[in-house]
């Protein structure tokens, strides 16, 4: 699979640009503030629906306008068109000039995977952070799984409403317990499953770009131990005094630990970095094993602010890529130009929301 062309409309610094892109490598090259970023930023709002930056769709629309419009064209096993357009009082997502009805029939169109500053927060962040990435990558190769992540969601946002009132209805309570139980059963039962075929391909990765120094673990430790009827009932009374649900996937986490130490708590900077790039390349190596192509690589600016050591571990993950004519975007500057990549590649000069074949 890869991008062949991209259409931005009032998208970030890009009042119009219109490119086409083929297989391999495709470097965006200039000074910072240009608008390379923008670029990769677009690419995986088109895959995921929403900014690796974390921000909202109105921080996307370009200075003085109204709305941004994204579009890009597919290639693959079969051709796709996809349009994207927002606006405080509009939102359009066509997939082959077809309306989006479910989310769950569009994620998986567009396959990508980004390597960014942002990625620290996998390791120094919130358990929240984790499990979003977690379910990012089953939703990716499930079919089924975002449906169950809404409906889990849905139900646990009402009963929580519910506990917060000063005279909660334990009827009603029951009713959205019910809901909560049969999603998260079965959401628990997805992460158990993935998570062991996971970590081996983190713990590899993570082994080539550290040169083999650190010991790594990655341990998933559920919100509810065995029987998640019983623990729900068995935290009401905690529940009365919190006013929240206590028990359940939400509270799920996936401890990483290197050298049997907490990675956030003990970590060097270095080896905070080196585990952030491990869990991109396993996420990207996941994709590849269960679905046969390579998802499209986002990377922006890692290389230049990594060590030799570090960039010679994640050159193996761009060359599988090459070889099986998947796609690589990598942003730099002239000052942090990777020149382990050689010649083979598409050179793009990126000026003040221009972008130019170099």
């Amino acid at each position: 699979m890869h991008l062949a062309r991209l259409r931005l409309r009032d998208f970030r610094n890009y009042a119009r640009l219109d490119a086409l892109f083929s297989p391999g490598f495709q470097v965006l090259v200039g000074d910072n503030a240009q608008g390379k970023t923008n670029i990769l930023e677009a690419i995986y709002l088109l895959a995921t629906l929403r900014s690796f930056r974390g921000v909202g769709s109105a921080q996307l629309v370009r200075h003085g306008q109204a709305g941004y419009f994204v579009g890009a064209g597919l290639t693959s096993q079969q051709e796709h068109d996809i349009k994207l357009f927002w606006s405080v009082r509009e939102r359009r997502l066509s997939l082959d000039s077809q309306p989006v009805r479910k989310m769950s029939q569009y994620l998986g169109v567009l396959r990508a995977v980004v390597f960014c500053s942002e990625d620290l927060q996998l390791v120094k962040g919130t358990a929240r952070q984790r499990r979003r990435f977690v379910d990012l990558l089953l939703c990716q190769t499930h079919s089924h799984y975002l449906g169950l992540l809404q409906r889990y969601a849905k139900a646990l946002r009402s009963r929580n409403a519910l506990l917060k009132q000063r005279a909660a209805d334990e009827r009603a309570i029951e009713s959205f317990s019910l809901e909560l139980i049969d999603s998260g059963v079965q959401i628990l039962g997805l992460r158990r499953e993935f998570i062991p075929k996971l970590y081996p391909l983190v713990r590899m990765a993570c082994s080539q770009v550290s040169g083999g120094t650190e010991e790594f673990r990655m341990e998933y430790v559920p919100g509810v131990k065995q029987d998640f009827a019983l623990e729900l009932a068995q935290s009401r009374s905690r529940e009365r005094a919190y006013r929240s649900t206590l028990v359940g996937p939400h509270r799920d986490e996936l401890q990483l630990q290197l050298d049997d130490k907490s990675a956030a708590q003990f970590a060097s900077e270095g080896q905070k970095r080196t585990l952030a790039i491990a869990l991109k390349m396993a996420q990207a190596e996941y994709l590849t094993l269960i679905l046969g192509v390579p998802p499209i690589l986002l990377i922006d600016d890692v290389m230049g602010e990594l060590d030799a050591r570090r960039r010679g571990g994640l050159l193996p993950l761009l060359e599988r890529s090459h070889q099986a004519r998947g796609q690589v975007f990598m942003t730099c500057t002239q000052e942090n130009w990777p020149r382990e990549l050689g010649c083979d590649l598409h050179r793009w000069a990126v000026r003040s929301g221009n972008l130019l074949p170099a």
